[in-house]
């Protein structure tokens, strides 16, 4: 029954930290707060830049086969052979 007592008052001291831990615990909690409103906006920002960049992806593959069959063609008129 003592050694209980004992242990309890342990982890109690523990959470008070020496008696500083009335400035530790509230930067401790401001800090993850902060951070995990940190978190909450960058997800934000990158889901919107992710909807951006899937929107302008549909328009650039026709650009790319245009510009892929004219390079093949330009270096099958170049070395006068078919390039396959």
């Amino acid at each position: 029954m003592i050694l209980v007592i004992i242990k309890i008052e342990m982890d109690v001291d523990l959470l008070f930290l020496g008696g500083y831990g009335r400035f530790v615990w509230p930067a401790f909690i401001f800090t993850f707060a902060s951070c995990f409103l940190l978190y909450l906006k960058t997800k934000k920002e990158l889901k919107k830049h992710e909807k951006m960049f899937l929107i302008n992806l549909k328009q650039i593959p026709a650009r790319k086969i245009k510009v892929a069959k004219q390079k093949a063609l330009s270096k099958e008129a170049l070395s006068g052979t078919p390039v396959y």
